[in-house]
C-alpha cells in the first residue's frame, strides 16, 4: 500500500511538473508586444466592418513609429465626394507625421456617395442617418488595440464636408477627442444649438472670404439648411470654453489671426482668416481646377499641428 501512495505522489508530481512547464512556455504579451508591428511604416489601406456595413480607412504610419512611446492619432475627414487620398493629397499631412512622429488616419465617409453625416448635412449620410460617430469611435478603437496610441492625444481635422463632421465630434466626442480643427466650413445652425460638449474644447479655424461652397457669412443651402457665418461659429466655441470676449489680433499680408484666449482648462479658439481665400486647404494643393488654387502664405497643416501639440486632454 505504501509503494502505491508514493508511486500516486510521483506521478502526480511528474504531472504538475509538466503543466508548470506548459505554462511558462506561454507568457502573457505585454503591452509592447501588444502593439502590432506588422502594420508596416507609411500608408496602408484598412477594412472594418460596423452596423453591418463595409468601411475603410487609409492609415499613415511614419518611420520613427516606435511602439514602446505612445504616439498622437490625428484623424483627417475628406470633403463630400472625395475620398481618404484626396484628403491626403489637399492636406499634406503625411510629410507633418513624418517630421513629427504622430500617425494619420484618413478615414473614408459611406458608399457610394461618400458624405459625412455632421448633423443636417450633408448628402445621403445625413438624410439615412449614417452613424458615423460611432465609426469614429470604432476606427479608433481598433487603430489604439494595434498600435501604442497616447490616448490624451487623438485630434480630428477635416475639409468642407469633413470639417462639418469635426465640428460634430467636438460637439458629442469631446471625452475623446482632445481638439478640433475645421478648414472651409462652419456648422449648422440646428448643430450648433443642439451642440453641448462635454468640456471645455481648443478649437482652431482655417476659411477663406470667398468660399463659393461654404460662404464666409454663412447662409442658407439649396437643401434648406442654414449655415451659421464663421464669426458666429467662432463665438460660439469661445463662449462655450470661457474666453475673453474679445481675441488678440494679428495681420499679416492676406491672413488675419484672431486668438481667444485664456480660456478654461488651458483651452483656445483660434481663427486664420485668409482674405481673397477660396473653398480650399491653406498651403496645400487644389480641390480641383474649378475649386481654385489655395493661399500659400500659410501651412493650415503645420499650424493645426502645432494647436493640437499643445492642447492634449487635460
Amino acid at each position: 500500500m505504501k509503494k502505491n501512495l508514493q508511486g500516486i505522489c510521483l506521478f502526480l508530481g511528474i504531472l504538475l511538473l509538466a503543466v508548470l512547464a506548459c505554462v511558462k512556455t506561454t507568457p502573457t504579451p505585454s503591452s509592447t508586444e501588444l502593439a502590432d508591428v506588422s502594420w508596416p511604416a507609411g500608408d496602408s489601406e484598412h477594412m472594418l466592418t460596423y452596423a453591418g456595413e463595409e468601411r475603410s480607412y487609409v492609415l499613415h504610419i511614419p518611420s520613427t513609429y516606435d511602439p514602446s512611446q505612445p504616439a498622437a492619432l490625428v484623424l483627417a475627414f475628406h470633403g463630400i465626394t472625395l475620398d481618404a487620398y484626396e484628403m491626403m493629397r489637399i492636406s499634406g499631412f503625411n510629410a507633418q507625421s513624418d517630421a513629427a512622429g504622430f500617425i494619420v488616419a484618413y478615414p473614408n465617409a459611406a458608399e457610394p456617395h461618400r458624405s459625412w453625416n455632421g448633423g443636417h448635412c450633408c448628402g445621403e449620410a445625413a438624410r439615412e442617418n449614417v452613424d458615423d460617430l460611432g465609426f469614429v469611435r470604432a476606427v479608433i478603437e481598433e487603430i489604439s488595440a494595434s498600435l501604442a496610441i497616447d490616448p490624451r492625444r487623438i485630434y480630428a481635422t477635416g475639409f468642407s464636408n469633413g470639417a462639418i463632421l469635426t465640428y460634430r465630434l467636438g460637439c458629442e466626442m469631446a471625452d475623446q477627442i482632445a481638439a478640433i480643427a475645421p478648414v472651409s466650413a462652419t456648422q449648422a445652425l440646428e448643430d450648433k444649438q443642439a451642440c453641448r460638449p462635454s468640456r471645455p474644447l481648443p478649437v482652431i479655424h482655417f476659411h477663406g472670404t470667398d468660399d463659393k461652397p461654404n460662404p464666409y457669412d454663412g447662409g442658407l443651402t439649396p437643401g434648406g439648411v442654414q449655415f451659421i457665418s464663421v464669426a458666429d461659429a467662432i463665438q460660439f466655441w469661445a463662449d462655450l470654453d470661457g474666453c475673453p470676449a474679445e481675441p488678440q489680433r494679428s495681420e499679416a499680408g492676406s491672413i488675419i489671426h484672431d486668438v481667444y484666449a485664456p480660456c478654461q482648462a488651458g483651452t483656445s479658439v483660434e481663427l486664420y482668416t485668409i482674405r481673397g481665400g477660396g473653398h480650399a486647404w491653406p498651403g496645400g494643393e487644389a480641390v480641383s481646377q474649378r475649386m481654385g488654387e489655395p493661399n500659400m502664405e500659410i501651412s493650415a497643416t503645420a499650424l493645426i499641428w502645432e494647436f493640437f501639440l499643445a492642447h492634449p486632454l487635460p
